[in-house]
């Protein structure tokens, strides 16, 4: 399974998402494989922290030259984290990967980026479309406050696969970049930890049961 972790908008935290999805795969042993083709290399920055701390367990990460069909098999997951600078390596990576997991935040600005990025994601030639999965990133502690609420709604009417666990805005997911371990080696019980498992477990329902 690839997993491209992509939206239109800057600053929805696709890295952080990546890095904590790249770990939990680790973690379970799940033969696994990151790609970064953001211009930005902030995975491949706090992974080669995290290599140099000697957390465990280590993760490898492949840059842009690694969007090859080749490179992409042999490992049982890839997660790929991409930007908007290099739109030649988005399409590529779009007409590789099997879904595009989109983390959206609760405003209008960000509906409407959703938006865009499904019809841009039409626009790849091949056989057949990845599947386009979103989720509220960064939404308000309080799940009952309307504007989340709203996002949530407005992602299914655009024709996402809207998946209900959802990332608050928590210290701790910006910890998680800062200090190179993932939200769950931060803090396991605590909530932004129980919120990104949720996520996981339904993401890779498989591998949970």
């Amino acid at each position: 399974m690839i997993t491209l972790v992509a939206s239109l908008k800057g600053r929805s935290s696709k890295s952080t998402v990546a890095f904590n999805l790249g770990v939990w795969l680790a973690q379970g042993e799940v033969a696994c494989r990151l790609v970064d083709i953001d211009s930005q290399a902030t995975l491949t920055d706090v992974l080669e922290v995290r290599r140099e701390e000697g957390y465990a367990p280590p993760l490898r990460v492949l840059d842009k030259r690694a969007l090859t069909r080749e490179q992409l098999t042999g490992v049982d997951q890839v997660v790929i984290d991409a930007g908007t600078a290099d739109m030649d390596s988005l399409r590529l990576a779009l007409a590789l990967c099997n879904r595009v997991l989109v983390p959206v935040q609760p405003s209008q600005a960000d509906i409407w980026s959703a938006q865009r990025f499904i019809r841009l994601v039409a626009t790849v030639a091949r056989e057949s479309l990845p599947e386009v999965i979103g989720f509220i990133n960064r939404g308000d502690t309080h799940h009952a406050v309307r504007e989340t609420n709203e996002a949530a709604a407005a992602l299914v009417a655009a024709g996402i696969r809207f998946i209900k666990p959802r990332l608050s805005q928590r210290t701790v997911f910006w910890r998680s970049f800062s200090e190179v371990l993932a939200v769950f080696e931060l803090k396991y019980k605590g909530k932004a930890a129980r919120e990104f498992l949720a996520l996981a477990a339904v993401l890779y329902a498989d591998l949970v049961r």
